[in-house]
């Protein structure tokens, strides 16, 4: 009976094992398969073959060539013969009449050298690309037969666009756009031009070395000016914007905390016994940060208006949601024994709370807002473009020209370099507030260990 007995119960224990194995296979073999599946359906539910159809990489490498360089056009209007060269094609970049770059021959005939053989010739009535290993292309702007072009003999290649009343070459050394009213060139530079000083400045194309000396001459304050004041970069309204970013975060961030601390004590089952009323201010803390602060941007700005203060207020509305349920969390596992000693010396409610509950919960509280703080000074970029606001207004105006790529990249590491900057302050302050001024974690001291082989 007792052998039976132990059959019975091995082969009750092999059955389990062998489910138990048979379940862990199916899980290490289902899973993946089913995670394969969710990919194949993005996939196909997102239209991947259809969007790497659509994807335009030419536009894409002028995009990521226009961040890190310049254009520098030389356009004629074809009705008056006046010829213009400007830097980005805007008048404020627009070199002094009757001037022009070293590369830029003007007269009755412009000559424009676009490097390694390629040369334009803006003439009275036609214009002339001499093209390296193809030939010399000529067009004519005419009134009544749109733009009359001449081509070596042969047939059209793909970098010539060419149609009634329009001709575009493109080219590595730049690009020729010839119309009835216009002929337009326009020529590639490394860099960002016009930076530190305009055209008009008195110290535009000066070394450093140069710069440097005058400024030890009492130019100093002329110097700057000249830099600040910059009409294409517009140094003082960056600077003024960055400022606005961080100005909304920071008021959002410290303004929610400071409205979640006393509510999270009436959101706290430990500090408010009325669980109706408990209850009421946590699904209240729920509807303010269950809505996105984009919205409530959106929705601020239509009763505020536009402004940094709106998008400061949006991000003090969604945070005081999140801060009052991490805030009464905290509340809710503090020591009683720290609260009951405070008490046991006669201090009344208020100095219970302000010496034996805040003190227990200050390094949630600190680590949380900074974390916020730095968090939003992202969320504040957005948050400005739609406000119009901070550095993203500026970041957003740039992208829609679709022109100013270089103002875009700068604006981006401007971006990123300021949240590097909040990263740092916040992880500095964390390390003075809350671990008393060392970045590194403080090491606990353990009693010496006996040796045993000294035990008796």
């Amino acid at each position: 009976m007792s052998t039976a007995t132990t059959d019975l119960e091995l082969n009750h224990l092999k059955e389990r094992a062998d489910g138990l194995f048979a379940r862990k296979r199916l899980l290490a073999l289902g899973l993946p398969a089913l995670v394969l599946a969710y990919l194949a359906y993005i996939f196909f539910a997102f239209d991947m073959p259809g969007l790497a159809a659509r994807a335009n990489w030419d536009n894409g490498r002028t995009l990521v060539a226009d961040s890190y360089s310049y254009k520098t056009h030389v356009t004629r209007d074809n009705r008056t013969g006046d010829v213009s060269v400007a830097v980005e094609g805007e008048r404020k970049g627009s070199y002094p009449e009757g001037t022009g770059p070293g590369w830029v021959a003007l007269g009755e005939t412009t000559v424009i050298d676009l490097k390694d053989g390629h040369v334009v010739r803006f003439g009275p009535e036609t214009v002339e690309y001499d093209i390296p290993g193809y030939g010399t292309l000529r067009a004519t702007p005419t009134r009544g037969q749109g733009v009359v072009t001449e081509l070596p003999p042969g047939a059209l290649p793909d970098w010539i666009n060419m149609s009634k009343n329009r001709i575009t070459v493109t080219t590595e050394a730049g690009r020729l756009t010839v119309t009835r009213n216009r002929s337009e060139v326009f020529r590639y530079f490394t860099g960002w031009e016009l930076f530190w000083f305009t055209l008009d400045s008195p110290y535009h194309g000066l070394s450093p070395a140069e710069l440097a000396r005058r400024a030890t001459q009492g130019e100093a304050g002329a110097i700057w000016h000249d830099f600040w004041n910059n009409n294409m970069w517009r140094h003082g309204d960056v600077a003024w914007a960055i400022g606005e970013t961080i100005l909304m975060a920071f008021l959002g961030t410290f303004g929610a905390a400071i409205i979640a601390l006393p509510l999270a004590f009436l959101a706290a089952r430990n500090f408010n016994p009325l669980a109706p009323f408990r209850f009421a201010v946590r699904r209240v803390f729920d509807f303010v940060r269950g809505v996105d602060a984009l919205i409530w941007t959106v929705v601020l700005a239509r009763a505020f208006g536009p402004g940094p203060l709106t998008g400061a207020l949006a991000i003090l509305v969604t945070d005081s949601g999140t801060f009052g349920k991490i805030f009464s969390e905290a509340l809710e596992n503090v020591d009683d024994k720290q609260i009951e000693g405070v008490q046991s010396t006669g201090a009344n409610a208020a100095q219970r709370y302000r010496f034996g509950v805040i003190p227990q919960i200050t390094p949630v509280l600190l680590s949380q807002v900074l974390y916020f703080l730095e968090s939003n000074t992202r969320s504040a970029t957005i948050i400005g473009a739609i406000t119009g606001g901070g550095i993203g207004l500026l970041l957003t105006q740039a992208i829609i020209t679709q022109k100013d790529w270089e103002e875009v990249a700068y604006y981006i590491l401007l971006i990123v370099l300021m949240v590097m900057l909040m990263d740092w302050l916040s992880g500095w302050l964390r390390a003075r507030l809350i671990r008393g001024g060392s970045d590194k974690p403080r090491k606990t001291r353990t009693a010496p260990q006996p040796d045993p082989f000294l035990l008796p």
